[in-house]
C-alpha cells in the first residue's frame, strides 16, 4: 500500500544526472495515447440533451493524471481524428465558426492537462483545407487556400505523408524529435536523470484524397506510410533520435499492401527503425479480441511483427498505455521487445464504476458546450411517427426516408434548373443509417414523434458530407446494391443452431438503402457476396443494365468512401455546396407536418427462406414493440443482456 507513496518521495530526491549513462543501464518509457476523440471533450450526448458518462475526454484527463502520478517517465501524444465528430464540433467549425483568436474547445481541453505532439486523423480534413490551417495554426501554403494565422494546440503537430502541390512540402512538420530528461537505473541500481531523444513520425490514411476529394483534389497528395517512413527514418537518425515511435492513424490489414492502404500498420511495423507504434482509426483497442489469431500479431502484449503497439479506443473511452522497456548498450538505447507490453485502460471498468470527470475542463469549455446546445434545440417542424435506427439492418426506413426524400428533392430540383439535358432521368436517393449499435445499446438514432429540432436531424444524419449526385446505369446499381448487401452474413438454411445475420464485413454506415418510387428489390443472404441482389424492377420491370439513372448520395461515397464499384469520383454530376444534414433541415423545414406518408415507402425485403435453425440479430433491449410497429413483423424476443442489448430472432421465411 506504501509503494507509490514511496517511489514519489525517491523520485522528488536529488539524483545524479550523466549524458551517456553506463551499459546495461535501463529506464521505461510509458506512452500514453489519446486516439479518435471526434470532439467528444465531456461526456455528453447532444441527440439526446443528456449526460453520457461512457465517453468524453473530461474522464480520459482523469485517467491521464492518474496514469502519471503511477510512472515516472510518460509521454502523452494524440494520435487524430480529433476536431470532428460532435455537434459542438460542427458547431464551431459551420454554425459559430470560431475567430483567429480562439482556439477550438478540444485543443482548450488537450491544452490544460499538456500533451507532448499529436498528428492528423482523415477527419481533420472534413471541414476544409483553410479551417484545418486556422484550427491548427498552420500556414499550408496550398492552391486557393487562404493563410489564417490562427490559433492551434500548444503542442507539435507531425505529419509526414500529405504533401502541398503548390510546393512540394509537407503540410506539417514531416518529424520531430522531443528531448526528455527520464529516470533510469544502473546495473547496480543506482538512480539517474538521463536524456533521451525521442523521434516521431506522423501518417493519416492514404484514402483522403477519396473521402475528402472535395476538399484535397488538386491541392495535395499522399504518400503512403511505408514509403513516407522510409523517406524520413534517415532524416530521424542524422537527427541522432535514440528511438522512433510512428502516429499511425490507421489499423492492421494483411491484406497485400498498396500505397493507398487505410489500415497499414502491420506493414509499417516490418520497416527497419520503427522501434514503437501507436494505431488509430478502427475505433476499437489493442491489444484485443479483434486481433487475435492475426498473423505475427500478439493480441494480448500488444505487438505487431514484434514491434509494441497501442490502439486506444475512440470518444475518450480509453486511455492507451505502452510500457517501452529500454536498455543502454552500445552507446545506444535500444528497446527491449521482450519485457515492453501494451493495455488500454477504460474510463468505466464497469457498468456503474467510472472514473470522475476532470472539473476544470468542464469549466473551460462550458460557453460553447452551451452555444452547441442551444443551437440543436432550435425547433423545425413536428413529425407524428418515431424515426429509430434499431431495425434499420432488418429494413425499417424510419430513419432513413426522410434522408432520402430531402436528397431527392434536391436533385430532382437542382436538374430542373441547371441541367436540362438529365431531365427525365429516374432520380434515386441513398441513405444509410450511421448509428447502428456500434458504441453500445444507447449507439442508435432515435426520434421520438413530436417536435423536431436541429438535434434530430444532426442524429438523423450523422457526418458533415456534402450532397453530391452521380449519373450510373442499372449494372451499376446492382453493384451498389450488392456491395450494400455484404452486410449480412452468408446464411445456411439446413443449419440447426443460431446464425448471426449481421458480419463484420461492411459497418453500418456502409450499408446504403436506396428507395425512390417504383423501385423494389429483394435481397437473399443466403447466397454469395455479389449474388443477393434479385427481383431488381422499377415500376414493376426489371431495371435494364443499360438504363441510366441519377442517385442522390453524399461526397463520401460519390468519391469512393465505402469502396463501391464504380464510384470513385468520375461518375459525379453534382458536387452541392450544402451538406447533407443542411439539405435534410430545409426539407423538414419546408414539411412541418411530418406524416409517414410523406416518405417514400420501403424499398427492399430478404428473400423468404425456409430454415431449420434460427437466425439471430443484435439490437438495443425493449424494442420489439417499435420493430413490428414498423411493419417487421417475423422480429422475436429471445433474450436480453446486462448491457442493455437483445438478441432478437429473425423469421426470414416471412417476406
Amino acid at each position: 500500500m506504501r509503494l507509490r507513496p514511496l517511489m514519489s518521495l525517491l523520485l522528488a530526491l536529488p539524483l545524479a544526472s550523466q549524458a551517456t549513462p553506463p551499459d546495461g543501464t535501463k529506464a521505461t518509457l510509458t506512452v500514453l495515447e489519446t486516439t479518435d476523440l471526434h470532439t467528444n471533450v465531456l461526456g455528453y450526448d447532444y441527440y439526446r440533451l443528456a449526460r453520457d458518462r461512457r465517453v468524453g475526454f473530461s474522464r480520459t484527463a482523469t485517467l491521464i493524471a492518474q496514469a502519471r502520478r503511477t510512472w515516472p517517465n510518460t509521454l502523452l501524444l494524440d494520435n487524430g481524428d480529433t476536431i470532428q465528430g460532435t455537434v459542438l464540433a460542427d458547431y464551431q467549425a459551420q454554425i459559430k465558426p470560431i475567430g483567429c483568436d480562439q482556439k477550438l474547445a478540444i485543443y482548450q481541453a488537450m491544452n490544460a492537462i499538456g500533451y507532448d505532439a499529436g498528428t492528423i486523423g482523415n477527419h481533420e480534413f472534413n471541414y476544409g483545407l483553410a479551417f484545418l490551417s486556422q484550427v491548427t495554426g498552420t500556414p499550408f501554403r496550398v492552391k486557393d487556400v487562404p493563410e489564417h494565422h490562427g490559433k492551434g494546440p500548444d503542442y507539435p503537430l507531425v505529419l509526414s505523408n500529405v504533401f502541398s502541390n503548390q510546393t512540394g512540402q509537407p503540410l506539417y512538420a514531416p518529424y520531430k524529435v522531443l528531448e526528455r530528461t527520464v529516470v533510469a537505473y544502473t546495473a547496480e541500481g543506482q538512480a539517474l536523470r538521463v536524456p533521451l531523444r525521442i523521434g516521431l513520425l506522423g501518417f493519416a490514411p492514404p484514402p483522403i484524397m477519396q473521402w475528402d476529394k472535395r476538399h484535397l483534389d488538386g491541392r495535395v497528395h499522399v504518400l503512403g506510410a511505408v514509403e513516407a517512413a522510409k523517406k524520413y527514418l534517415p532524416q530521424l537518425k542524422a537527427a541522432h533520435a535514440d528511438l522512433v515511435l510512428a502516429m499511425l492513424h490507421g489499423g492492421l490489414d494483411t491484406a497485400p499492401y498498396t500505397t493507398s492502404m487505410e489500415n497499414p500498420g502491420w506493414y509499417l511495423a516490418g520497416v527497419k527503425g520503427i522501434d514503437a507504434m501507436l494505431l488509430g482509426h478502427q475505433h476499437t483497442q489493442f491489444p484485443g479480441p479483434r486481433f487475435v489469431g492475426m498473423d505475427q500479431v500478439d493480441a494480448h502484449r500488444g505487438t505487431v511483427r514484434g514491434v509494441p503497439a497501442v490502439m486506444g479506443g475512440y470518444f475518450g473511452r480509453d486511455l492507451g498505455i505502452l510500457h517501452l522497456a529500454l536498455v543502454y548498450r552500445e552507446d545506444q538505447w535500444r528497446v527491449d521487445r521482450d519485457r515492453s507490453h501494451a493495455q488500454v485502460r477504460p474510463i468505466c471498468a464497469g457498468k456503474h464504476d467510472c472514473v470522475p470527470a476532470d472539473p476544470a475542463i468542464e469549466a473551460l469549455v462550458q460557453q460553447a458546450h452551451e452555444g452547441a446546445i442551444a443551437y440543436v434545440k432550435t425547433p423545425i417542424g413536428r413529425s407524428d411517427f418515431r424515426m429509430s435506427s434499431y431495425f434499420a439492418d432488418l429494413g425499417d426506413v424510419s430513419a432513413l426516408a426522410a434522408i432520402n426524400a430531402a436528397q431527392h428533392d434536391y436533385v430532382r430540383h437542382w436538374v430542373a434548373q441547371n441541367r436540362p439535358d438529365l431531365k427525365g432521368l429516374p432520380v434515386l436517393s441513398a441513405a444509410a443509417a450511421f448509428r447502428t449499435g456500434f458504441g453500445g445499446a444507447s449507439d442508435y438514432t432515435d426520434v421520438p414523434a413530436g417536435e423536431l429540432s436541429i438535434r434530430n436531424a444532426a442524429d438523423l444524419y450523422l457526418y458533415p458530407n456534402t450532397l453530391a449526385a452521380v449519373r450510373i446505369d442499372g449494372t451499376l446499381l446492382k453493384a451498389w446494391l450488392e456491395r450494400s448487401a455484404e452486410r449480412f452474413n452468408r446464411i445456411d438454411p439446413s443449419v440447426t443452431t443460431e446464425q448471426a445475420l449481421i458480419g463484420s464485413h461492411l459497418p453500418g454506415y456502409n450499408f446504403d438503402q436506396i428507395q425512390g418510387e417504383g423501385l423494389h428489390y429483394r435481397i437473399d443472404p443466403s447466397q454469395r457476396p455479389g449474388q443477393r441482389v434479385v427481383e431488381l424492377s422499377w415500376h414493376g420491370r426489371p431495371v435494364d443494365p443499360a438504363q441510366p439513372l441519377l442517385v442522390a448520395t453524399n461526397s463520401y461515397r460519390a468519391s469512393g468512401g465505402g469502396h463501391f464499384p464504380g464510384l470513385d469520383g468520375s461518375h459525379t454530376v453534382l458536387n452541392a455546396p450544402d451538406s447533407n444534414r443542411e439539405v435534410l433541415i430545409d426539407w423538414l423545414r419546408q414539411h412541418p407536418r411530418l406524416h409517414r406518408q410523406d416518405l417514400p415507402t420501403r424499398s427492399w425485403q430478404f428473400v423468404p427462406l425456409a430454415l431449420r435453425g434460427p437466425v439471430t440479430f443484435r439490437s438495443a433491449a425493449g424494442k420489439l414493440a417499435l420493430a413490428h410497429e414498423d411493419g417487421l413483423d417475423g422480429v422475436y424476443l429471445l433474450n436480453t443482456h446486462d448491457d442493455g442489448s437483445a438478441t432478437y430472432g429473425v423469421d426470414l421465411s416471412r417476406p
